[in-house]
């Protein structure tokens, strides 16, 4: 099965290249047939990655040690469902993964992508052959997943401790989703710079595949945060380390696309800009592979420290971003600019939305590679942390979340502030009785929660506003209200969740940061601990066995009122013989939407335990709000607008004698 595997791969890269060369020439020369080639080559390649995957799967599932990939990050003990995210636990089988994804766009593409121009589709699907052709390749010759050892050890080296958990199974699967899926939109761009012309079904095809992969990418950052804040137990869900970083940067470049996308669909304006954000976003995906395999950064979300993986993947950086980069200085001024529009309109609003996104990746690539530079050059190590972000990246965030309720209001090519303003008054009286009983009655020292929590509930107000005022709320009977309602299309109802859950998000961040309390102490078996009106009386440490850990349990009494046991919240020390490694398991209580955290630290040798205790107001509404923004996705996805591609033959007509008449 094993060699199996391997051999797929290697025809999956043969057919790779293929697919980058005979649909390219074919749309070169004008010959159809070698133009239609690319269709089933892409979805040929698809499945033989597939199988190659599977083929690895099948040997973590299996312990098969003779495969270096399997002993290095598996062992026998390890439950079943952590042997199988080992697949991807790892620098081979994720970046076999990745091309996994790859393929699978790009069979998607040659699936529905039928009623497309032939040339468009064909330099397209070259274009996604070109990229995976590059990544098969190095695959095969710097991070061979199926390299086997002889003889085969006994036993495996076990996976990341860390990484055994349940998040892993859904953060890498989802973040690479959203990586790769901007590979087609870059694909798209390439192949639109290639031909010289941009038409109504490039504009159409673009925009889904956005949504798409602007999804799956939100999902993954929300999951990663929330992986790594129940996992590590640091008690955090962001902490501006470089790869995460790295992750960050793709998603606003992609929300900037979106946005721009939109009034390239609506308006056939912003041609040449959306073109040149496609290329920047899959080029900062890129550049997060970079980061990730190169062995520049020392990190736990890292996955390689091999120099020469690194060169070979900055050799595709330089090859895809700086060959888009100057295929678009090239053909970018024969591009037509698209139409024009009035500063004051939803064209304007959404071109300052792009203003403040880009200008905020900006700030976040310069303070990601800036100490990387430095090193480089000088030899000199710095740090850019917090407080580098706080104040770069923060105030560019308050004046866009500010001006987001407005965009929907505003009318196409000449829109009326005022009259937006005027229907969002009821939203701003709202927000500012939050900003009120905040300042008033919860936290009256800190400006930063007070405004902060406004500007949350003026998100959700405003999001709710559109959907209101698009219903005619006030202005219809009930009946004619609902039915509105019901018919607006799907693409309003997922600007609002999209928005309502930025709000969300927002509300969360503050109410963690500003509301929060936490404790550092010392605790005995039967001692009790108070901590912003919630008692724990700590039980007492208790050994356990995993299948491939033992650990020690602290076991805590969540007590009610009447000092009875309302429930029990449990905090571990788990050691990994295999590893070496020690990890605390985090033990949480939701109440509502805010959490009891504890984190066990070290026992004494008088029996006392450390520990940290947090109470986050609010904080389950950070990655709630993620989720809701995914739901805005999908049904944006859902609206019949985006499901009608671009006009495909008519079918020859019927003849009109009745069936009953014929012979």
């Amino acid at each position: 099965m094993v060699e199996t595997g391997h051999f797929a791969l290697i025809l999956a890269f043969a057919l790779s290249l293929v697919q980058m060369l005979v649909p390219f020439y074919g749309a070169r020369t004008g010959n159809p047939r070698m133009m239609a080639v690319g269709g089933p080559v892409a979805v040929t390649g698809f499945a033989l990655t597939a199988l190659s995957f599977a083929a690895l799967a099948t040997a973590y599932a299996s312990s098969d040690f003779s495969v270096a990939s399997v002993w290095e990050n598996s062992h026998s003990l390890q439950p079943l469902i952590y042997k199988i995210t080992g697949t991807w636990g790892n620098h081979e089988g994720s970046m076999l993964l990745w091309v996994l994804i790859l393929t699978f766009f790009g069979a998607l593409v040659a699936v529905f992508g039928g009623n497309l121009p032939a040339t468009l589709r064909a330099n397209a699907l070259a274009v996604q052959g070109a990229i995976g052709a590059t990544f098969f390749l190095f695959i095969l010759t710097t991070s061979n997943p199926f390299a086997r050892l002889n003889p085969a050890p006994i036993e495996g080296r076990d996976l990341n401790p860390i990484l055994q958990d349940l998040g892993l199974a859904i953060h890498p699967p989802l973040l690479y989703l959203g990586y790769v899926g901007f590979s087609i939109c870059f694909s798209f761009s390439v192949a639109a710079l290639i031909e010289g012309r941009i038409d109504a079904s490039w504009a159409r095809w673009v925009r889904p595949w956005t949504l798409v992969a602007w999804m799956f990418l939100t999902g993954g950052i929300a999951m990663g945060s929330y992986w790594a804040y129940y996992e590590l137990g640091w008690g955090g869900f962001w902490f501006w380390d470089p790869v995460e970083n790295a992750s960050f940067m793709p998603w606003l470049a992609g929300t900037a696309l979106l946005h721009s996308a939109i009034v390239m669909e609506k308006r056939s304006a912003l041609k040449i800009w959306t073109l040149l954000l496609a290329i920047l976003t899959f080029s900062l995906s890129l550049l997060g592979t970079f980061l990730v395999r190169s062995g520049v950064l020392t990190s736990v979300h890292a996955f390689a420290t091999d120099p020469t993986r690194g060169v070979f993947i900055l050799c595709i950086l330089t090859l895809f971003i700086g060959g888009s980069l100057a295929l678009f200085a090239l053909r970018a001024s024969r591009l037509t600019a698209g139409g024009l529009f009035h500063p004051i309109s939803r064209e304007g609003a959404l071109v300052l939305n792009n203003l403040f996104l880009t200008t905020a990746t900006a700030t976040v690539l310069v303070g990601t590679l800036y100490p990387l530079a430095l090193e480089a050059i000088t030899g000199d190590k710095i740090s850019v942390g917090a407080p580098f972000f706080d104040l770069t990246f923060g105030p560019l965030m308050l004046p866009l979340l500010a001006i987001v309720p407005f965009g929907p209001l505003l009318a196409w090519k000449r829109g009326d502030v005022f009259a937006a303003a005027q229907r969002l008054m009821a939203a701003f009286a709202l927000a500012l009785a939050a900003v009120l009983v905040t300042a008033l009655l919860v936290d009256g020292a800190s400006v930063f929660a007070a405004l902060g929590v406004g500007l949350a509930v003026w998100l959700v107000c405003g999001a709710l506003t559109d959907l209101a005022v698009k219903s005619g709320a006030g202005s219809v009977a009930p009946a004619i209200m609902l039915r509105r309602f019901a018919g607006l299309p799907r693409s309003v109802f997922g600007t609002a969740l999209a928005h309502l859950g930025l709000g969300l998000t927002l509300l969360g961040i503050v109410g963690t940061m500003s509301f929060g309390a936490e404790k550092i102490l010392t605790v005995r078996a039967g001692e009790t601990v108070e901590l912003s009106g919630h008692t724990l009386r700590f039980e007492g440490l208790y050994p356990a066995q995993g299948p491939n850990y033992s650990e020690d349990r602290g076991r805590f009494a969540l007590l009610g009122a009447d000092g009875s046991t309302a429930s029990e919240i449990t905090s571990a020390k788990r050691f990994y013989p295999v590893r070496q490694m020690t990890t605390t398991e985090s033990g949480i209580k939701t109440i509502g939407f805010s959490q009891l955290y504890l984190s066990l630290g070290d026992e004494a040798t008088d029996g006392s335990v450390v520990v940290r205790l947090w109470w986050k107001p609010l904080v389950t509404l950070i990655w709630g709000g993620g989720l809701v923004m995914m739901a805005g996705a999908a049904m944006s996805l859902m609206d019949r607008r985006l499901r009608v591609g671009a006009p495909s033959r008519r079918r020859k007509g019927t003849s009109a004698v009745p069936s009953a008449s014929l012979p």
